[in-house]
């Protein structure tokens, strides 16, 4: 999950379900962050801990920054679509979406792209963003922010990708 507000796991080399640290190698192999309801994806050896929101102690942002930082919910990523004016620029070469709220606070948001195994693909016109929110319908999946040039929506992928985290303080 690399930010170009910090970095994490620089030296991490593959994003897969063998180096995800909530699973014993595989999506139905989960040990941590799983509903009772989803059985079929938890590891033999435990059981379902029907959790749905990271833990503050694996909050990337909470662990790198401290007390006062968290990764955003995805009700708070989904207010930020759609409560705030999203535009695509570039700041310091870098493209991206300038993002400003009504009471005219801003961020910018950069297109850093994602890490899949060892690659990173897309930095520079995608923007992958994750939430704290587990996507309980399959839940070796979390919500995130995809944005690119023409396009910001919400969705869920695979909880070993490497995407960026854009932490919000208390």
């Amino acid at each position: 999950m690399a930010s170009s507000l910090f970095r994490i796991n620089e030296t991490k080399s593959n994003y897969n379900w063998s180096t995800y640290k909530w699973c014993n190698g595989a999506y139905n192999k989960l040990t941590k962050y799983c509903p009772a309801d989803k059985t079929d994806y938890w590891d033999v050896s435990g059981s379902p801990d029907n959790k749905i929101v990271l833990d503050l102690e694996d909050d990337a942002a909470r662990t790198y920054l401290g007390d006062k930082w968290r990764m955003p919910s995805d009700k708070e990523w989904t207010a930020l679509r759609n409560e705030c004016t999203w535009t695509w620029t570039t700041v310091n070469r870098k493209h991206g979406y300038y993002i400003t709220a009504a009471n005219g606070n801003s961020i910018f948001l950069p297109a850093a792209g994602y890490r899949l195994d060892s690659d990173l693909d897309n930095a520079g016109s995608d923007g992958n963003y994750w939430s704290s929110s587990l996507y309980t319908d399959g839940p070796y999946y979390a919500w995130y922010v995809y944005f690119y040039s023409s396009n910001v929506s919400r969705n869920y992928g695979s909880r070993y990708y490497g995407f960026s985290v854009r932490p919000v303080s208390e």
